[in-house]
């Protein structure tokens, strides 16, 4: 029987010697055809890697994946508040500062009007003066 380790080991050698063989037609022969054959074995070994790692972990698809989608999600997701932060800060704060100017003319308006003591005092006076008279 055959040990896989060893019959991988074979293969990624045999993916080197061709990959190898590419440069050498890339020197001595035609640079279409050597580049042409070297796409080719590259391609080739790259199906290999993925199937070998789907053989040995097959969770390694879809945990390279759910990272990849999470770190996405968050970066939009962080963009996206930044985003909202700004136009929403920008309107509150309009709404703060109006808010703020209307309290303050309510109170300038508060504060023209006589106090509770000051009304009193002023009826008082005016029942002595008319009992005065």
């Amino acid at each position: 029987m055959l040990n896989p380790i060893r019959v991988d080991a074979a293969v990624d050698l045999a993916y080197g010697a061709l990959i190898a063989l590419s440069i050498v037609m890339i020197a001595t022969l035609e640079t279409n055809i050597g580049v042409a054959f070297g796409v080719g074995v590259f391609a080739s070994y790259v199906v290999h890697v993925v199937w070998k790692m789907a053989r040995f972990d097959p969770d390694w698809m879809t945990e390279a994946v759910e990272e990849t989608v999470e770190r996405e999600v968050s970066e939009v997701q962080a963009q996206v508040e930044e985003t909202v932060e700004e136009a929403v800060g920008e309107t509150v704060k309009e709404q703060v500062d109006e808010v703020q100017a209307r309290v303050e003319a309510v109170d300038e308006r508060v504060d023209r009007r006589p106090r509770e003591e000051e009304v009193e005092e002023i009826v008082e006076e005016s029942v002595e003066d008319e009992s005065e008279t």
